[in-house]
């Protein structure tokens, strides 16, 4: 037999579950990541006392200016992230909440991912290389080059190798710097046919960018749209989609001539 409840009872039972459930959820660990802007490196220099960029077998040049690749820091993939971290990044400008399988693979062990970023840096590497050289015809049999970036792991920072090889290689074609001088950043993933791709946490990118001290910040044109979003104030943004691109934004805004892209 049932009996009635009234009209205060019937609330105060009925919240009992929903209170319930958001103070499990306040505690459980969610499948997200936070994530906050990284270290940038210049791939024209040194990392940690080591060339991020060796070239032997061709002739290369003394570069002025800075070519920054960008990170984002993550929090760590076994990390418990609560109801309370997720709200307390949402509303920060310098952080962001990600899927945790956006940032890291799906159901594998710290080690195992750790190896499968340094697998992938690998790739990006090997990609960059033949990306660069192919750009400038020259041959990968008579030129070797070797790229060193520690702590640092996954493909977006292919764009950045390349851009470094040909402006070590080559410059701007004609006896000066592809950087014009300027400390440019960026991010993407490239192929080696010069395909550059998206990436993700650009916004966050850009931040990192502008607090190491750059002024320009190449971006796959796909994620434009991204990097507007928290864009600090004198960043200027240059959207790409291939390595011959991003080259010839370069020198035109190094020379002043020619239309620069912009999102």
């Amino acid at each position: 037999m049932l009996s009635r409840l009234t009209r205060p009872r019937a609330v105060a039972v009925c919240a009992l579950p929903v209170v319930a459930l958001l103070a499990t959820a306040a505690f459980a660990p969610l499948p997200f990541s936070l994530t906050q802007p990284g270290m940038t490196a210049n791939v024209l220099g040194e990392n940690q006392d080591t060339p991020v960029i060796t070239i032997t077998g061709a002739e290369t040049r003394t570069t002025t200016g800075q070519l920054r690749m960008t990170t984002i820091e993550a929090t760590n993939p076994d990390t418990r992230v609560s109801l309370g971290d997720v709200l307390d990044a949402w509303f920060a400008t310098d952080q962001a909440v990600m899927p945790r399988d956006s940032v890291y693979p799906s159901g594998q062990s710290t080690k195992e991912i750790e190896r499968h970023n340094t697998a992938q840096m690998k790739e990006s590497q090997d990609a960059a290389t033949e990306a660069a050289l192919n750009y400038l015809d020259l041959s990968d049999k008579n030129i070797k080059v070797t790229l060193e970036l520690a702590d640092v792991g996954g493909p977006s920072a292919g764009l950045l190798f390349s851009l470094g090889i040909v402006d070590k290689l080559d410059g701007d074609g004609n006896g000066g710097d592809l950087t014009g001088g300027r400390v440019i950043a960026g991010t993407g993933t490239i192929d080696a046919d010069g395909t550059v791709g998206a990436v993700g946490g650009v916004s966050l990118k850009t931040q990192a960018a502008k607090r190491d001290g750059a002024t320009v910040f190449l971006v796959p044109e796909d994620e434009c749209g991204d990097a507007k979003a928290e864009l600090p104030k004198g960043l200027r943004l240059i959207p790409v989609t291939t390595l011959k691109g991003a080259v010839s934004s370069l020198v035109a805004l190094e020379s002043g001539k020619g239309p620069v892209p912009s999102c």
